[in-house]
Parts: structure tokens; C-alpha cells; sequence
């Protein structure tokens, strides 16, 4: 069999948007669709290897692409995307041998943490709301964190000013990669628009870069703006983890991925530092 993106596809189809698996023919190498799905897909998650499985899979991480083969799993690596898990590698047949294996299982992520509501007022109060907290549950984030105990005091000093507190836990938090595949996250500010009073954090496969307008003293109090690519700049009110929250989820935001998918994720484009 040759493997191609199209190749992939053809199976992925055969396979529907619920549970599937195939046993691929023997000539094909599990390496091959590996490394192609990591490149659509990001860093996979191993969850089983040379037959033992990981511990710590359960629900949250992909178990469920495990169903299928009950102890024959030999090596299975596996991806979120949108409300799907996908994985790949190795497993026994029936017969007893071990064959090339692709395989879809339905993805659950719990509902986001819903805002404080003022039931006097009949509105959503989002003063208190952890933005992170809510962006680790509604990408159904379940990994430990990729860059634990940065020590951002020499970007902030090359920088010559403190960043936004929870675009630090971010980058802690996921690492190198992208939210649904889309929002590429920046592993520290690019300066390209400083002269204008903008540091960019992140940008789309758009080439929309969203920003800070980084005016006055106290980063976590900087809005972002998202600088389109006509070049027109688009202000919000919001800080760094509630604007991708509302990008992620509001069908309305101009920016919105809530068209496109209904359950999230973030791509990690790298094992952990």
C-alpha cells in the first residue's frame, strides 16, 4: 500500500466519524502513518509500547482506541482531533499476528466551567473566572505541563517588560503547538509591531496575528488586538486566555473556530521539554 495524505483519508473515511478500526495490510509500515498523521495531527500521545500499556490511560488520554484489542495491543500512539481520538501502530489479530492497525473512537471532553452568574442582575459575571482553568477543561487537556518552571526572566528582561500572567501559565501549560490545529501559539512575543505598541502572542494559518496593545504598566491589564491580514487592527476588551476561550466557543466572534469544530483541542507540535 502507498501511503499518501489522500491514503489517509480513504481510511479515515472508512472508518466514519464514530468507533472504527482496520487491520492494514502487512506490507505497510506502522512508522510510515505514524509520521503522517503526526504531521497533520501534532505529537501523539504512546499509549501502548512493546505491549505494555501506559497506566495512566484512561478516558481523558484515548483508552478507548484500546477497546478493540483487549491485551493484543502491541504499540498504539494517539492524537486528539475535534471530537474524535485517532490512533495507529500495532496490534494481534485473531491468528496471533501482529499487523499494522489504524483505529477511531468517539472523544468526550467535559462541558467548560460555566461563569459566575449574578442572579439579581440576570447576567454572566466573568470577574472571577480562572480563563486558563477553563481553557485546560474545554480542551479537554489532560497532559502534564509541557514547560513546567520556565524561568521567563531573561525574555522579560530581553523584552524590557513583564508579560501577561496567564499567557505565561499558557505556555507553561500546552507548550509548542496549536489550539484546534489553527491558533499557533508563540513560545515567547514577536516584536515585529513594537514601534506601534504591539507584541504578538500568537497567529493563524490566516496570517491574523493577535497581539497585546501594551499600554500601561500592568500586563495582565493589556487588551488584545488582532491585527488581520489586510492589516486592519481588530481591538477587544478581553485578556490572552479568555479571548481564545471565546475564539474557541462563540460562533459569533469574527475570529470564531466554533464553525469548524465542536470539540477542541490543542496540537502539540513536540514531546515535552
Amino acid at each position: 500500500m502507498e501511503l499518501t495524505q489522500a491514503t489517509v483519508n480513504d481510511l479515515l473515511a472508512r472508518l466514519g466519524p464514530e468507533n472504527g478500526h482496520l487491520y492494514l495490510p502487512d506490507d505497510l509500515d506502522p512508522q510510515d502513518l505514524t509520521d503522517l498523521l503526526d504531521g497533520r495531527y501534532g505529537a501523539p500521545r504512546t499509549l501502548v509500547l512493546d505491549g505494555f500499556t501506559d497506566p495512566t490511560a484512561d478516558e481523558s488520554r484515548g483508552a478507548a482506541l484500546l477497546v478493540p484489542f483487549g491485551d493484543r495491543a502491541v504499540t498504539i500512539r494517539a492524537w486528539a482531533y475535534g471530537d474524535q481520538w485517532i490512533g495507529t501502530g500495532t496490534a494481534r489479530d485473531g491468528a496471533g499476528i501482529e499487523r499494522p492497525v489504524l483505529v477511531v473512537a468517539r472523544r468526550e471532553v467535559p462541558e467548560p466551567l460555566a461563569p459566575a452568574r449574578d442572579e439579581d442582575a440576570g447576567v454572566d459575571v466573568d470577574v472571577d473566572v480562572d480563563w486558563m482553568q477553563r481553557l485546560t477543561r474545554l480542551t479537554g487537556w489532560s497532559e502534564p505541563a509541557r514547560r513546567p518552571g520556565l524561568d521567563w526572566s531573561q525574555t522579560e528582561s530581553r523584552l524590557g517588560t513583564p508579560l501577561p500572567g496567564d499567557y505565561k501559565r499558557m505556555v507553561e501549560t500546552f507548550g509548542e503547538g496549536a489550539f484546534d490545529g489553527f491558533l499557533d501559539l508563540n513560545q515567547e512575543p514577536w516584536t515585529h509591531y513594537r514601534d506601534e505598541g504591539l507584541l504578538i502572542w500568537a497567529g493563524t494559518e490566516h496570517e491574523d496575528l493577535y497581539c497585546w496593545r501594551t499600554d500601561g504598566d500592568d500586563p495582565d491589564r493589556w487588551p488584545v488586538v488582532v491585527r488581520s491580514f489586510d492589516g486592519e487592527d481588530v481591538p477587544f476588551a478581553y485578556r490572552t486566555a479568555e479571548f481564545v476561550c471565546r475564539v474557541l466557543t462563540e460562533p459569533h466572534h469574527r475570529f470564531t473556530m466554533a464553525r469548524y469544530f465542536d470539540t477542541h483541542w490543542f496540537m502539540n507540535y513536540r514531546e515535552r521539554d
